[in-house]
């Protein structure tokens, strides 16, 4: 593995430390996370690229392409760096028509989790995010929790997480087995979760944000593009850089389908923000409403 990374690296079990800023597979899939990549090569690069440069956080899923993404890294890193963690989700499945459907049974979230498994080339996984769909009810966690619960005392799984769900949720999840990450919808400009993230912070969960640098409105996009131009930076490493700031136990996990991207996102951790700026940017939220 490389160097430390800027941005440093978070404990959040016994058998899991990552680094700070990690790398998200998804986008190496074709259109909506379906199909092969545009450019195999390019995405075995970047793959390969990630763990040069030191990441030691990477988030993945058999549903990603479905099974394309798993594959392309087990083909690019396996048998895997030392220190390398992989995180996967399970709880949804994909259909012909694109769709991503919950899959949540007992016998679905078995089947994935083997699944995860075998197109990984693992024999334990090191982090499960149990993501959720259409419903943000705490009852309606439990079933599915439990049986990763499960499967963890069983030695399939290492540590546990939740994607795509309340703070209702986190706390009936919590109540079964420890939850180590909440990965939800979170960027400068949607802060819907600030209360579950500094919530995480308090329990030493890391918030794992997803679409960070997604779904930014004209003005939300121009405030960016002014403080970027006054760092000689770009938007989106100021947004990625923000939320670095925004709090101690936030991981990163911006996705890329290309070497140049990854590069950048990685030095967006480097990028100093003064209270000013700060305060410049958590106003961002409120604009274009």
């Amino acid at each position: 593995m490389g160097d430390v990374l800027p941005g440093g690296s978070l404990r959040l079990s016994e058998s899991l430390s990552v680094t700070r800023v990690g790398y998200g597979a998804l986008q190496l899939a074709g259109p909506m996370a379906y199909g092969p990549p545009r450019d195999r090569d390019e995405a075995l690069a970047v793959l390969r690229a990630v763990a040069e440069a030191g990441i030691t956080h990477l988030d993945t899923s058999d549903y990603y392409g479905p099974y394309v993404v798993n594959e392309l890294v087990r083909e690019a890193l396996h048998p895997y760096p030392d220190g390398l963690r992989i995180a996967t989700k399970v709880g949804a499945r994909r259909t012909a028509e694109r769709g991503w459907p919950a899959a949540v049974s007992r016998p679905e979230l078995v089947q994935a989790v083997h699944d995860n498994l075998d197109h990984l080339g693992l024999d334990v996984l090191d982090l499960v995010n149990l993501r959720m769909t259409d419903t943000l009810e705490a009852a309606d966690i439990v079933e599915p929790f439990t049986v990763l619960a499960e499967l963890r005392e069983q030695g399939l799984i290492r540590n546990l997480g939740v994607s795509n769900v309340s703070a209702e949720q986190v706390e009936a999840a919590r109540r079964i087995a420890p939850v180590v990450a909440v990965q939800n919808h979170y960027n400068v400009a949607f802060r819907q979760d600030d209360a579950l993230v500094d919530r995480c912070a308090e329990q030493g969960i890391a918030f794992v944000p997803f679409w960070p640098l997604g779904g930014f409105r004209p003005l939300q996009a121009a405030e960016l593009e002014k403080v970027a131009a006054g760092l000689d930076a770009t938007p989106r490493q100021i947004a990625l850089a923000w939320l670095l700031h925004r709090s101690p136990t936030m991981l990163l996990i911006p996705g890329t389908s290309t070497r140049a991207h990854l590069a950048e996102n990685i030095a967006a951790a480097s990028i100093g923000l003064s209270a000013e700026t700060l305060h410049t940017l958590d106003a961002i939220a409120g604009h274009d409403r």
